[in-house]
């Protein structure tokens, strides 16, 4: 009885921890914000300059944590989940990144925030585009992170990449096979999109597993690779209108888009400055979130 006791204690003593995902400050508050037809959750906290930050595929507005912790001291932070992924409500349509863009204008004109600094990662690159291109008064810089934009540069090029045959898996036999089998679907993407998969731990796994197995969550994740075709026509006429004039900051992972995120920003932006993410992946909150909150941070600050 007493080694069994002990066996538990020492279990405890030195577990993983539950949730490896790290927790946003207690001075966040969570809110749902009914924006533009539809509800999204989003954590807000702090107070002075505002700053958005927008998240992708395999992720949620969790991944912001640990530059959020930082920023919070003297900024004003919001991070919503996107139209129809995390927490935030599952419509039927609306996922093309010109009207997630009007989704995120919502938030901000719900919170009273009339200019903000941007953040953004993956398919959060696409939705920032759209409104930095839609409402360039009101984003004053832009951070963009490790994926390209449709219609802009190399797209086409860039979708012959084998890497990539995701963005055309959808449809309903598509999501006959992931359903059950959400972390299955998603180690895919932590596994061969890292530098290390094992810097994207069972814990974290597990946390983005569960949301993207919730409910019309992963039918509408496919919606938003769906959406590509159209969000490429409505980049290219966005485009045509002029680059945007902002300070942008492209971040390429050292072992995904590298340099060439800097490259792809040049035919959508007039002022870029490029940067690399060293020993990352895509993955790059997971895989090296000190080096990426700091680059974020000196290019805000």
């Amino acid at each position: 009885m007493f080694r069994c006791a002990m066996f538990v204690l020492a279990s405890l003593l030195f577990a993983v921890p539950a949730f490896a995902v790290e927790l946003f400050p207690a001075i966040f508050k969570t809110k749902t914000i009914k924006t533009n037809g539809t509800e999204l959750h989003v954590r807000v906290g702090g107070s002075g300059p505002a700053v958005v930050f927008l998240h992708g595929f395999g992720d949620t507005g969790d991944m912001w944590a640990p530059i959020a912790a930082k920023l919070v001291a003297d900024h004003t932070v919001i991070v919503p989940d996107l139209r129809g992924m995390g927490l935030s409500a599952h419509p039927e349509d609306g996922y093309t990144k010109k009207n997630e863009a009007l989704d995120i204008a919502g938030v901000m004109d719900a919170l009273k925030v009339d200019k903000a600094q941007l953040v953004t990662h993956d398919i959060g690159n696409m939705v920032g585009y759209a409104l930095a291109a839609q409402f360039p008064a009101r984003i004053t810089k832009w951070v963009v992170i490790d994926a390209p934009l449709p219609g802009i540069g190399n797209w086409d090029k860039i979708l012959l990449n084998p890497l990539l045959w995701h963005f055309n898996f959808r449809g309903p036999d598509a999501e006959r096979l992931v359903k059950g089998r959400e972390r299955i679907y998603l180690d895919r993407f932590y596994n061969e999109l890292s530098a290390d998969p094992k810097k994207i731990d069972e814990a974290t796994r597990n946390h983005y597993a569960a949301l993207y197995a919730r409910p019309h969550a992963m039918h509408d994740a496919f919606e938003q690779f769906k959406a590509f075709t159209q969000d490429a026509t409505d980049n290219k006429a966005l485009l045509a209108k002029g680059k945007l004039k902002m300070p942008v900051l492209a971040l390429g992972a050292a072992s995904s888009f590298g340099e060439g995120m800097g490259v792809e920003l040049k035919f959508a932006a007039a002022n870029v400055t490029a940067g690399i993410v060293p020993a990352s992946g895509h993955w790059i909150m997971e895989e090296n979130p000190q080096a990426t909150t700091k680059l974020v941070l000196d290019f805000l600050q």
